[in-house]
């Protein structure tokens, strides 16, 4: 038979297991949370508003892995971007695609709520969106969505 003071012992010692499980359980989705912040960015190495898209990503917290390559057309086409949506620069984050100057809002939006699409597009180069500002007036533009079939729909508006 326990006494007073080893069942109290052993209430603590099974709160502090239950609260250290809690933590590392936290840890793991916070670490799911960490990758998902992690773009992949594929660009052409002549091209600077890519650049400029990268750091508009950075300055929303994102993490951003700028690769040149020469070779966008495959980029673009193993991650299944239809042609039409084509922009200057292929994203890859949390398992989708962002074609082009997605503002980060948009990605955000498309990694919390996780629709089931291939990735998002801005496609073209709008002018005003992010990393093609300039003294110029903004286009008003679509972030269209698409999915493996090639299925498109207005993600966001702007």
């Amino acid at each position: 038979m326990n006494t007073p003071a080893q069942s109290k012992l052993k209430s603590v010692r099974t709160l502090v297991a239950s609260a250290l499980l809690g933590l590392a359980t936290l840890g793991g989705v916070s670490t799911a949370v960490a990758d998902d912040d992690e773009v992949v960015m594929y660009k052409d190495p002549n091209c600077g508003c890519c650049g400029k898209w990268a750091e508009h990503m950075r300055g929303h917290g994102f993490k951003v892995k700028e690769i040149a390559t020469a070779e966008m057309g495959q980029v673009k086409g193993e991650a299944g971007v239809p042609q039409a949506l084509g922009s200057c620069h292929t994203a890859k984050v949390g398992g989708y695609v962002v074609e082009g100057h997605v503002p980060a809002a948009d990605v955000r939006r498309m990694l919390t709520e996780k629709p089931a699409i291939a990735g998002i597009s801005a496609p073209g180069m709008p002018m005003g969106s992010p990393g093609m500002e300039g003294p110029y007036p903004a286009d008003r533009y679509d972030v269209v969505s698409f999915d493996a079939q090639g299925r498109t729909a207005v993600f966001a508006s702007h």
